[in-house]
């Protein structure tokens, strides 16, 4: 399955499930790790481990096992680490907390500016 599918395997699967606020950010100019990351927000530490595990069996079905999957310890915070997608299942204090989104967004406009 090729990043964009899987990407929006993703998506289909944290919107079943309910997800809030879910933003794919394209970076695979910005760095070697990932082509996508998908953040998605939980409404409780409940919901962040239902997105986690739909998450995960969804990608298995397709073919894709997970490489890793951390931050279960809280449920605050997990990265589901697809290779060519991390995905970020985060709860509300938390993604407030670390506003990937705007650190993510503020790295692509500096390499866009920043001379090769």
């Amino acid at each position: 399955m090729n990043p964009s599918d899987l990407r929006d395997h993703v998506i289909a699967a944290l919107e079943d499930m309910k997800g809030v606020n879910i933003v794919a950010l394209d970076v695979a100019t910005m760095t070697p790790m990932t082509d996508f990351m998908v953040l998605v927000s939980g409404n409780s530490n409940r919901h962040v481990k239902a997105l986690v595990d739909t998450t995960s069996e969804s990608c298995k079905a397709v073919g894709v096992q997970p490489m890793g999957i951390e931050g279960r310890e809280s449920y605050d915070w997990v990265l589901v680490d697809l290779g060519d997608i991390l995905v970020h299942v985060m709860n509300d204090e938390a993604r407030e907390f670390y506003q990937l989104e705007r650190l993510w967004s503020t790295l692509a406009s500096d390499s866009e500016t920043s001379p090769t």
